[in-house]
């Protein structure tokens, strides 16, 4: 055996399962979508290995006081806006990614049943989405509720600050984040 393999790298794999989903993700979304819809052998484990590595190309999602977003990865190389979370950019962003898995699964004619296990699952997400015929249109109808369009616009200039203040960091804080500080103990 020469230890040589056709299998895409893990930093490969969980590069493609983003760039579809096209939004910070959980490691476990990734790593369910890229099982459904992609070869290789990707985990949640190497995920966690990947990004303790500054050059991989995935990093942390920032929540917008530019502190890790706990649970969420993104792509080293996508802007600053895509990688900053906030509650109703991320409830969008989980709409669109069902968008966009839903019409790369309707694309492909002969989806294997984890393709259509996949989409059952980010249905549940989805208001109506369980009982829908067509998840993408469901995922639309959801991204384009009053309410949720009323909760981004709220949000933006929150995003517009923290984008302008994570400019400021050295790119290393950019890609990962600020540390997070422990309370002090007796304090107020």
């Amino acid at each position: 055996m020469n230890g040589l393999s056709t299998l895409p790298t893990t930093a490969e794999q969980a590069r493609h399962a983003l760039l579809l989903l096209g939004a910070p993700a959980s490691p476990r979304l990734v790593v369910d979508v890229h099982s459904a819809l992609f070869d290789g052998d990707l985990s949640v484990a190497a995920l966690a290995t990947l990004l303790r590595k500054p050059t991989s190309g995935v990093c942390a999602a920032l929540r917008p006081d530019l502190t890790p977003a706990r649970g969420l990865i993104a792509l080293a190389d996508w802007p600053i806006e895509q990688r900053i979370v906030t509650p109703a950019g991320r409830r969008a962003d989980a709409l669109a990614a069902v968008i966009r898995v839903a019409e790369f699964v309707t694309a492909r004619p002969g989806a294997a049943r984890a393709a259509h296990l996949l989409l059952r699952g980010l249905a549940e997400g989805v208001p109506h989405g369980s009982e829908a015929v067509d998840l993408a249109e469901a995922a639309r109808a959801a991204l384009s509720a009053p309410e949720l369009v009323v909760a981004l616009a709220r949000e933006e200039t929150v995003r517009a600050a923290a984008v302008l203040r994570a400019r400021a960091l050295p790119e290393r804080q950019q890609l990962f984040g600020l540390p997070t500080v422990p309370q002090q103990r007796g304090g107020e």
